[in-house]
């Protein structure tokens, strides 16, 4: 089974200094929703993992985080693309959680519904600890350069060993060349 692991802001769409805190501040980045659309018809199973602290912050509750994954998904349909799985962690920094990233434990979550551990499988990211994350279980880290992805290859030392690309729409084209 082929599978890719994408994190949320930063990857699939626009990341603003003040969170998305609704399906109107929702904004693909150009060309995300296509490369999702392309690891679907490639076989890819499209898993997304993401830290939504807004809701612990009180900036945005759940509600409106389901109202912001709809419109991600319905924009994701007008291209043929689909998301296999979604996972969130709801917490801030200041709480004791596993599964805030730099934490694995959405990733262990999803290696136990799949039945099959996450070793070498691609996650894109585009901060530290979303990489940090994939490391931890053995999954294959790959950097974005939108989002924050410049600011974290700059101010981080022997990231350049991880795979680094312009955006998704770039590592669709690198992984599915590859096949």
């Amino acid at each position: 089974m082929n599978i890719i692991i994408l994190d949320r802001d930063g990857v699939i769409n626009e990341h603003g200094a003040d969170h998305v805190r609704s399906a109107d501040d929702w904004q693909a980045i150009p060309g995300s929703l296509e490369a999702i659309a392309r690891f679907n018809r490639a076989g890819y199973k499209v898993f997304v993992v993401t830290n939504q602290s807004g809701i612990a912050r009180q900036y945005y509750g759940v509600q409106s985080l389901h109202a912001i994954h709809r419109r991600m998904r319905e924009a994701l349909s007008t291209v043929g693309g689909h998301i296999d799985g979604l996972f969130y962690c709801p917490h801030g920094p200041w709480e004791d959680c596993g599964c805030r990233l730099p934490n694995p434990g959405m990733l262990t979550e999803l290696e136990s519904r799949l039945g099959t551990r996450l070793d070498g499988v691609p996650m894109v990211a585009d901060k530290l600890r979303a990489v940090q994350a994939a490391m931890a279980v053995g999954a294959r880290p790959i950097l974005v350069k939108s989002g924050a992805g410049s600011k974290t290859l700059e101010e981080n030392r022997g990231l350049d060993r991880i795979a680094a690309y312009k955006n998704l729409s770039a590592v669709a084209d690198a992984l599915l060349e590859d096949k």
